[in-house]
């Protein structure tokens, strides 16, 4: 159904000051056990944390305090008597039945954000098996659904916005090209996120015509643009009058993407007004093979092709009936005829497919997008129906941009790098108009293909290198000796079957080694299904290439409506978070800290004499470990003393390792990523702090949660019981 009208329910600080101050391990256990291992472990008690400003502490200014200490549930943390062991998360209690949760919104809105192509969808909540995709878009290319948009901004020449999508790029190919040089044209945009490894709010990006602007504004402008056109649909789906903060937003990123990235996204979510700091639960950041692994475990037999049950020898099947991809193509003809039909109705419980799964089966889903291809390894768990993640998420940039720039990289051979960058710069809308013909053509390569695909060469780039070059472009290609490549007397390459898989091969290549690496792992051997979504999943090359080096291992499965399966479990994902319990964290994080010195065991140049007591710094004590399961609302907890009673702010830095095989913050591998700022409210009057504490002592209690998408914190004044304003930043290093 298409226009159905649902109504929904109601329902100051001085950042000089830099102290030196104190971390208490603190975990659960009983009191008087507590109490018996404070008095025989005061060595280990407390601790000083290294300061968070690059200037050393005084040791004159260091001193000791008691706060209760827990004991590690561990053997090998007790054996440990040198070091503060890291806090593993206490199980989470076994629940039989999961009850859903209450959403507090009344619509939630993905925006599938790619490297490629971007839309939105959406759901109220009173009628969550419905989800309502994005209204046609207006222009697009001829034989792909306009479900989603191109990922592509113009900005006009004072940079102000002008459009997204179809309408930026079909705008910025009309323009003169003396008039297009102007103009600030920019297209997988997304890439930059993934590949800056010093990503802040001031890195920036550059437009085709070289032109720079901030990232940050250049994702707020489509995120914007993505806010705009969906509160009018949702609008339009209503009689109710909504609220802002009666939606909640759902933001893609891809699983390999770092917290800076992470966090990047949801300060240019704040900038596009989708939500604001002050009531973060209202945006998610949603992973995109998660979300797609959310939406796969609601599908139906029909819903899928399996190509298992197609086997194929050079992209026919055995029996010689018919293509290799013909089912999919089958697939795109049936979503082509639904076109206008933009409501999905997802099951209330698990699909069928789900049927053949036992307990203690594994799946991965493989997100091959434009980008990146993201690997998740996922467990359902029955009966509540909940996820668990077995592997940390994995990947790599291996998405299709990938074949792109092969393109681009094979037109350099033939007519000069030079040449090639001099026309990008000087031509960058017909270049635009080059890629999108490569575009068209790459969709329709398939394995074993007799024929060669024609792509059109702009006249403008014809005449330009005539000018530039002072030959035609066919003396070029005769010259290049490329036989792949041959030319058209209409003005066109022709690419042999060859020189798609050339350029499909490097790309293909790195997925596939990719995923038989990660099923080698003995956490992920024996997996049952392998779920192929995204983009890139619709290309028969990359079908053939994984279903003949894995086909033999797993069942491989492609949902229909592939490109859509991200954008609908993000919705899924938005209306219950609470469905995946269980996490693997990426890297190993923690905190610097002062602890006993032990001769023989503690390198001489980290000795630390203090009060005529040996010390060693620059201790990683870990907040949780790089491949450690962490379920959703499990906690870390650390207590801070702030080193004078007038202190105002504390400021933690946060250290990651890629590896758990590490001791110091100096160690190689080991890096600062971000920091913990605690801003401290005034001290209460001593008669308003209540019984228990010692006289200025003043303890501030802050909490991490790793089990989530996002790292979180959050903070409390223990004696006053005020909350205390805590942040995590991961974007000014």
């Amino acid at each position: 159904m298409f226009g159905f009208l649902r109504r929904p329910r109601r329902r100051n600080t001085d950042h000089q000051s830099r102290h030196l101050f104190y971390v208490f391990v603190s975990r659960s256990w009983l009191a008087a056990l507590v109490s018996s291992q404070l008095m025989q472990n005061t060595a280990n008690i407390a601790t000083p944390v290294k300061m968070a400003d690059t200037e050393q502490p005084d040791p004159s200014g260091l001193a000791l305090s008691r706060d209760s200490l827990s004991v590690p549930s561990s053997s090998a943390i007790l054996g440990s008597d040198c070091s503060i062991a890291p806090l593993t998360p206490s199980p989470s209690p076994r629940v039989e039945g999961r009850p859903r949760m209450a959403c507090p919104f009344s619509v939630v809105v993905a925006i599938d954000f790619g490297t490629t192509s971007s839309g939105y969808a959406f759901s109220f909540t009173e009628d969550s098996e419905a989800i309502h995709m994005m209204k046609r878009w207006e222009g697009g290319d001829p034989g792909v659904a306009n479900q989603k948009s191109p990922t592509c901004l113009l900005l006009t020449p004072d940079l102000r916005f002008h459009s997204f999508g179809f309408a930026a790029r079909d705008f910025y190919h009309d323009l003169d090209p003396d008039e297009a040089r102007h103009w600030l044209y920019f297209d997988k945009f997304k890439m930059k996120i993934h590949s800056t490894c010093d990503l802040t709010m001031e890195t920036e990006l550059e437009a085709v015509n070289g032109r720079r602007v901030t990232a940050i504004e250049v994702f707020a402008h489509a995120l914007r643009f993505f806010r705009e056109h969906a509160l009018k649909e949702v609008k339009e789906q209503t009689t109710s009058v909504l609220g802002g903060d009666k939606i909640r937003w759902v933001i893609t990123v891809p699983a390999v993407w770092r917290q800076p990235a992470k966090q990047f996204m949801r300060e240019a979510a704040y900038l596009a007004g989708l939500a604001s700091p002050d009531c973060p639960e209202q945006l998610l950041i949603a992973l995109e093979p998660e979300a797609a692994s959310i939406y796969c475990r609601k599908l139906r037999l029909h819903q899928v092709i399996d190509l298992s049950l197609q086997p194929i020898a050079n992209g026919v099947d055995v029996n010689g009936l018919r293509p290799f991809d013909s089912g999919f193509r089958q697939a795109r003809e049936q979503l082509r005829r639904s076109r206008h039909s933009r409501t999905f109705i997802v099951e209330s419980g698990t699909g069928e497919l789900w049927s053949e799964l036992q307990t203690g089966d594994k799946y991965i889903v493989a997100d091959c997008g434009g980008g990146t291809v993201d690997l998740t390894v996922h467990q359902i768990e029955q009966p509540q129906g909940t996820l668990k993640e077995l592997y940390k998420a994995s990947g790599g940039p291996y998405g299709a941009v990938g074949v792109d720039l092969a393109f681009e990289s094979m037109l350099s051979q033939i007519f000069g790098d030079d040449f090639i960058q001099s026309f990008k710069a000087k031509r960058p809308a017909a270049w635009v108009d080059l890629t999108i013909a490569f575009e068209a053509r790459k969709r329709t390569a398939a394995p074993g293909r007799a024929n060669a695909l024609n792509i059109s060469l702009p006249f403008s780039f014809i005449d330009y290198y005539k000018r530039h070059k002072g030959q035609s472009v066919e003396a070029a290609l005769r010259r290049s000796n490329m036989n792949i490549v041959k030319w058209s007397s209409q003005g066109m390459l022709r690419l042999t079957q060859e020189a798609m898989n050339e350029l499909f091969q490097p790309t293909i290549a790195n997925i596939v080694r990719h995923i038989e690496e990660l099923m080698s792992k003995p956490d992920v051997r024996g997996v049952r299904f392998l779920f192929l979504v995204g983009g890139f999943a619709e290309s028969p090359m990359l079908q053939k290439a994984i279903h003949k080096a894995l086909g033999r291992t797993c069942r491989i499965i492609i949902p229909h409506n592939v490109g859509l399966t991200i954008l609908k479990g993000a919705v899924l994902f938005g209306l219950d978070p609470t469905v995946v319990r269980v996490r693997r964290c990426p890297l190993t994080y923690g905190v610097g800290v002062l602890n006993r010195f032990v001769e023989g065991r503690h390198p001489r140049d980290k000795l630390l004499i203090k009060d005529d007591r040996q010390w060693c710094t620059d201790i990683l004590d870990r907040f949780v470990s790089v491949d450690q399961s962490v379920a959703l609302g499990e906690v870390v907890r650390r207590s801070y003393t702030p080193a004078r009673p007038c202190q105002r702010k504390i400021i933690i830095n946060i250290y990651c390792s890629a590896t758990d095989d590490v001791t110091y913050i100096s160690d190689p591998g080991v890096r600062k990523c971000g920091m913990v700022t605690l801003e401290l409210p005034e001290p209460l009057p001593p008669a308003n702090t209540g019984a228990g504490g010692p006289a200025g002592r003043r303890e501030i209690r802050a909490t991490m949660q790793f089990g989530d998408t996002e790292i979180k914190v959050t903070a409390v004044d223990v004696l006053s019981k005020r909350s205390v304003k805590a942040s995590i930043d991961f974007l000014s290093n």
